[in-house]
Parts: structure tokens; sequence; C-alpha cells
């Protein structure tokens, strides 16, 4: 299974969502419970928003964690850690870290973003080389993605099947993510029936997915814009990834109750 993937996944699904109002604010905590197959826990993620400086600059510091847990971490272990350190107004990053362990495969690339000139500065810190891209205006990181969206795009105007594009820079090279609107939805969630808006990004098929519109998204319909559940259809196998716990939240959680 590929558990970077997935906690992209994660970061995606908690982005897609705007309003005229913040969905999210300092202090912002969720944790995830990934399972295999629908029944086999594979491991938890966690995601935490904090307001700093960098570099005079006052930004959002976002750290993604994803590990395994029981059985699955002894013949194969995952520990990755994201980063991204993005504009407060803008919404735009200015640095990205990721450090990942997965199976013995590992990466750890710092990425520093200069917006005016358009340029990301690629420091791959396992293979102690540095490298230097053209960026497209704007660019976003697989982190900042998801807050850009989360307040940026205005789910109110979007039809069924309508698609959004955003235009990231991942590893090395420029991407062009797409997402499609797939309508709305009552999930039972652990904390009761949840009214949320339900997404599907397109990714590669080949070795890990089966298809390009392998992946399902749901957020709450809130303001919050909660992150509820992700499932993922796998060359071999499925894993799904919930929320389990959360602190921090800006609005109200909204939870459906019958008459």
């Amino acid at each position: 299974m590929n558990k970077t993937l997935l906690i992209l996944s994660l970061l995606l699904a908690c982005n897609v969502f705007s309003q005229n109002t913040p969905a999210f604010q300092d202090g912002e905590w969720f944790r995830f419970e990934m399972s295999y197959s629908g029944f086999l826990k594979a491991g938890n993620a966690t995601l935490s928003i904090k307001e700093e400086s960098l570099d005079s600059k006052p930004v959002y510091h976002v750290v993604g964690k994803g590990w395994t847990t029981g059985a699955i971490k002894w013949f194969f272990k995952v520990k990755d850690r994201y980063e991204s350190y993005f504009d407060k107004e803008k919404l735009i990053p200015y640095k990205f870290i990721r450090d990942i362990n997965e199976g013995g495969h590992t990466k750890d690339i710092e990425i520093e973003f200069d917006q005016t000139n358009q340029k990301a500065y690629v420091n791959n810190k396992k293979h102690k080389t540095n490298k230097v891209f053209d960026t497209k205006p704007n660019i976003q990181d697989m982190v900042s993605t998801f807050y850009y969206l989360r307040n940026k795009l205005d789910v109110t105007k979007l039809k069924l099947g309508d698609e959004i594009m955003v235009d990231m820079f991942f590893d090395e090279e420029n991407y062009g993510f797409k997402l499609k609107y797939l309508g709305e939805e009552i999930i039972n969630t652990e904390f009761g029936n949840i009214e949320a808006l339900k997404f599907r990004p397109y990714v590669m098929a080949g070795r890990v997915f089966k298809e390009e519109e392998s992946l399902t998204l749901w957020v709450s319909k809130d303001k919050n814009r909660v992150p509820l559940r992700v499932k993922a259809d796998l060359a071999v196998g499925s894993l799904r990834a919930d929320l389990e716990a959360f602190k921090g939240l800006k609005h109200p959680f909204k939870i459906v109750v019958d008459d």
C-alpha cells in the first residue's frame, strides 16, 4: 500500500470548500484512523495548524503526520511527515517539507518557493542535490492546496459533475490537480450522521490505484469543511481513513438530529 497517497488524499479532502468566513484557525487539529480492506487497522494520521512567522512574514504552519500501527507495521512500517508554511492572507506557500520513510523507501525534501519570480528551490537532502524549477503563478504545494481551496472555492456555485483545477508543485514537478464534484450525502461517522460534500480526485491508474477515479472524499457541509472520510480502491484491496478526533474548530460542528 502507498501511505503517502492516502495522506495526500486526506489533505486534498480537507481542501475543497470555500466560504466568505475562514474555515480554519490557529490550533485546529484532526486525527484519522486508517483501515485496510475494511477490517484491518493500518495506521493513524494527524493534521495541525499554528500561526507563526517565517522570515518576518505572518504564516500558517501546518504539520501532517502518518504512521502505521498494529500488525501491519511489522512488515510495512511507515513514518511520514509533511509541513507547509503559507501566507496567512494570500494562502500561497513559502516553504514545504516532505520527510518520509515507507517500508525503507525514504525521501527528505525541502522546497523554498519564490512566488514573485515563480521559482521553486528544491533541496533534496537524501541525494544532496539542489535544483531550481519554474512554477506557475501562485503555485501551491500538496498541503497548502488543502487550505487554499478550503477558503477560495465557492461550493454554492458548483454543479454536479463540475471539475476543479489547481496548479500544484510536488517533489520536482508541476502537477495539475483535478477534482470532480459528486454532490451531497449524509454519512454515518464516529460522531453521528453528518451532512457531507462528496468529491472525486483524478489519480494515476496503475501500480497503486485501479483506475483514475479510485478515490472518493467526503467533507462536512458546515462552515468548518471538516475532512470526514477518504476511501481508496487500490490494485490490491482498499484503504479507508475516518476522522476519529478533532479540536480547535472555528465554527460549530453540525450533526444531523433525527426528528
